[in-house]
């Protein structure tokens, strides 16, 4: 893709000059303008190719999409973007989309019409570079801790499995559960990463003839649904179940017990979405996605197994 510094080399004019002709055209002598539209034509370029450089861009404002806005999950990513997008004075533009896809596009509209400088997908499914932390590692290292203690039948709660998290995690807790030999004492339930559908899953879970020992979410939220659909089947966590969860979000540690969970740094992934982003905006070249550490928390809804 050209440049703008090559359509004001070809026409012999400044990278200003270029701007204005395709920003306010009636401020350049017809001349002008005629050479640098010659030269946009001849090397192909786009005023959308404008965003490889910050001097350029002309809205300031960065559009944030979020799967879903109740999710606490996002609260903290969303600060950091907030804060990082500031300090380099951007504004920052919040839609919810709901897991819908053309509800994305519409998003992603708002750049090809100019109305934004970039896109940030929070949970997004598409190719692009992310920052993110290892989600198969920390699910393997959730595995890891419950086999550790002890137990062996374990139950999983996903999220929806079109998000590449997701999958990833499964993934990971997959080859953890084959390395302990326990494949045949895994047990896989969908959940959308609701409350609600952690309590349905807990529910499908401990019903079963022969029930986990523990359950692993892969989010707090539908952990907390666990702890509710246990409470009312009178069981104790962690003496009768044992529970993991994913995120750290800040109710974690104040449910009744205080759950184990994965957790990623929210918002160090806000701040350094924003920095991928204007690394982008920037150009040239293309930066590679960012993996942050994440770290398994150990707090009182997990224990060994009782002996029943």
């Amino acid at each position: 893709m050209s440049n703008i510094y090559e359509v004001a080399k070809r026409a012999g004019v400044s990278t200003a000059t270029v701007s204005r002709v395709l920003s306010q055209p009636n401020v350049v002598a017809p001349d002008t303008r005629r050479k640098v539209m010659a030269a946009v034509e001849r090397l192909g370029y786009t005023p959308n190719a404008a965003a490889t450089n910050l001097r350029t861009l002309r809205t300031k404002k960065l559009v944030v999409t979020v799967p879903d806005i109740s999710n606490p999950f996002f609260s903290l990513i969303l600060q950091g973007i907030e804060e990082a997008a500031q300090r380099e004075g951007y504004s920052v533009l919040l839609g919810d989309t709901q897991h819908d896809e053309q509800r994305e596009e519409r998003y992603a509209l708002m750049l090809r019409r100019k109305e934004a400088d970039g896109l940030i997908f929070l949970g997004h499914r598409l190719g692009i570079p992310s920052v993110h932390i290892d989600n198969a590692t920390a699910a393997s290292d959730a595995m890891d801790h419950l086999y550790r203690l002890g137990h062996r039948r374990i139950g999983i709660v996903t999220g929806p499995l079109v998000s590449p998290l997701s999958r990833d995690r499964l993934r990971g807790a997959t080859a953890r559960a084959k390395k302990a030999g326990a494949e045949r004492d895994f047990i896989v339930m969908n959940g959308d990463f609701s409350i609600e559908s952690g309590a349905v899953a807990a529910e499908r879970l401990l019903g079963r003839k022969e029930p986990p020992t523990a359950i692993f979410c892969f989010n707090d939220e539908m952990a907390i649904g666990v702890i509710d659909t246990a409470r009312r089947r009178k069981l104790r966590i962690p003496n009768d179940l044992s529970l993991v969860g994913f995120d750290d979000i800040r109710f974690a540690r104040y449910t009744d017990p205080p759950l184990t969970t994965v957790a990623q740094p929210m918002r160090q992934i806000g701040e350094g979405t924003v920095r991928l982003l204007l690394e982008i905006l920037q150009g040239p070249g293309s930066p590679e996605s960012v993996t942050l550490p994440h770290t398994l928390v150990v707090r009182s809804s997990t224990a060994p197994p009782s002996r029943r």
